[in-house]
């Protein structure tokens, strides 16, 4: 099956570059407090698409399990030299539109800095629909086209692309910027009901990063995200949203090899053969290693 084309972090240091190095300090604690809004209290086990080096995955702390899934081998490296090696984290290497996990697993699902990269944005959408338990709580994140910056260069002819249409548009290669109505529309398609938005990084303009503690920005963020709920006009856009359908109880399985199911044929549970996940109708294989699960191939 061909997928469209991945953004690849493979031997990146974007979480040293751009997070601890790269004055984001504002944006990291204002993402924070987003989280900390509209996650659910407790849930026993996460899915995290595009979780990088880790560096939202300690912000979990109310489910019991996590899986980290990122495209880039090294960047999950990365987060497990972070995090470690335990029963609490699944580190899997896996395309977003096509993730090995079977039908209703996860209570929980987060994506953020992530649908960005997305050429397919409602495809990469509707896998972790799939992945997810009605009810289920899905925390998104993306990049907004209509934000005031892009407005106000479109009005002063800046920029030829319209911040009010709804077709994404590609600033950088595989880097997009979505219009919020579109998001909303995919998500309703994909089976997602949208409770809560909250706007942020109100404040991601260089003069004031450098003028203004990056903790007051952050204060002053916390006190108007809320507005997300009314408008949308920030680079960074948060929406808290549950996957429709019927509740019912369900803990996931004690045994991760029942938690996959063949990118093949379909086929739940694979078998472990050495170094391998193989499965036992196809006979498909992908290796482990590292404590890392690699469905890449």
């Amino acid at each position: 099956m061909t997928t469209p084309p991945i953004c690849d972090y493979t031997g990146s240091d974007y979480q040293t570059s751009f997070w601890e190095q790269g004055g984001r300090e504002y944006e990291d604690r204002a993402e924070a407090i987003a989280l900390r809004h509209l996650l659910p209290k407790s849930g026993k086990l996460m899915l995290e698409v595009g979780a990088g080096a880790g560096r939202n995955t300690p912000r979990y702390a109310g489910f019991e399990r996590v899986a980290l899934v990122d495209y880039s081998l090294t960047q999950l490296e990365q987060a497990q030299a972070r995090l470690g090696r335990s029963d609490r984290y699944l580190y899997v290497a896996a395309d977003a539109y096509r993730l090995p996990f079977v039908d209703g697993l996860f209570d929980g699902a987060t994506m953020i800095r992530t649908l960005h990269h997305m050429a397919d944005a409602p495809r990469a959408l509707a896998q972790v629909r799939s992945a997810l338990q009605p009810g289920a709580v899905f925390i998104l994140e993306f990049a907004n086209k209509q934000n005031m910056k892009a407005i106000l260069r479109y009005l002063l002819g800046q920029q030829t692309w319209s911040p009010f249409t709804r077709e994404p548009v590609e600033f950088a290669a595989l880097n997009f910027d979505f219009h919020p109505a579109a998001v909303k529309a995919w998500l309703t398609e994909a089976g997602f009901r949208v409770e809560k938005t909250r706007t942020v990084s109100h404040f991601r303009l260089a003069p004031l990063k450098r003028l203004i503690p990056a903790w007051l920005l952050v204060r002053l963020d916390g006190l108007v995200q809320w507005t997300g709920a009314l408008w949308q006009l920030t680079p960074s856009v948060f929406v808290r949203a549950r996957a429709k359908g019927e509740v019912v109880a369900h803990t996931p399985p004690t045994d991760v090899l029942r938690w996959f199911k063949c990118l093949s044929c379909g086929h739940t549970p694979l078998e472990r053969s050495g170094e391998a996940l193989v499965c036992p109708a196809c006979a498909a294989r992908w290796i482990v290693q590292g404590g890392i699960y690699d469905f890449r191939q």
